[in-house]
């Protein structure tokens, strides 16, 4: 399968597969992908996503322009189509940690942004080439990168379409680690592996915020923020984290 998908350790584990090609996305892996991302959001098993590409040569440079390009240049094919592998969809609240090796271009580069830990290889390189190519990466970049990075960094990725190392990346903010190449996939999963064990309702409940929170005018924002904080603080995760807090707290000699 060219998008494999496997759950160990509440990890749901998505990689792009097809490391002959760069890991490019036909128009059925943009599908496959899509519906990975739904199936790891609606098993209550999985605490969090870790994506990663098959080899060592790309993470994944976007679309395949022998297929997914000409579909759309000809109006055979709708972007919105890509919705799903993209995580446009609202109430995608479940965390995804990216492992970055190699090439991550167009596409790939555009699906990065979807995620929230992002932790690349030291030799890994970007770029956003649509605009050398005569159009624009509509999969999410328009919205997310000038929310994510300042305006500045963000448009010289767009309109210069150059290849940046991971090093420069970083220093935009995008990364949140740049690690030797044979430790990405471990330091991913670590990350993977400590988000799992954190409350589920919790770490949706700030990824929700993250999201949503920022459009809003401050009173409304603080007024959501309650809404969201009083959802955290009710459930069972947090009624027996704090049981364990006051066990610990009554009892500090025995708390390690």
């Amino acid at each position: 399968m060219s998008i494999t998908y496997e759950v160990r350790e509440a990890i749901a584990h998505i990689r792009f597969n097809r490391p002959e090609k760069l890991n490019a996305l036909t128009l059925a892996m943009y599908q496959d992908l899509g519906a990975a991302f739904e199936r790891a959001q609606v098993d209550d098993d999985v605490r969090v996503i870790l994506l990663g590409g098959a080899g060592d040569r790309a993470f994944c440079v976007g679309a395949d322009l022998g297929e997914s390009i000409p579909a759309l240049a000809e109006g055979r094919f709708d972007i919105s189509e890509w919705d799903g592998a993209h995580l446009k969809q609202n109430g995608y609240y479940k965390p995804v940690v990216a492992a970055i090796n190699g090439l991550c271009m167009g596409g790939g580069f555009e699906i990065m942004l979807a995620t929230d830990i992002r932790i690349a290889s030291s030799t890994a390189v970007f770029a956003l080439p649509e605009a050398a190519l005569g159009f624009t990466p509509a999969g999410g970049t328009l919205v997310r990168l000038v929310r994510q990075i300042p305006y500045a960094y963000a448009m010289e990725l767009m309109l210069t379409a150059e290849r940046f190392p991971a090093a420069r990346l970083a220093e935009m903010g995008l990364l949140n680690r740049v690690v030797e190449p044979d430790q990405l996939e471990a330091v991913a999963l670590e990350y993977a592996r400590g988000i799992a064990q954190k409350g589920q309702v919790a770490v949706a409940v700030i990824k929700e915020a993250a999201l949503t929170l920022t459009h809003l005018p401050l009173d409304q924002a603080f007024k959501q923020e309650a809404v969201l904080g009083q959802r955290a603080f009710t459930c069972d995760e947090a009624k027996a984290g704090l049981q364990r807090f006051m066990a610990r707290a009554r009892n500090p000699a025995g708390a390690g």
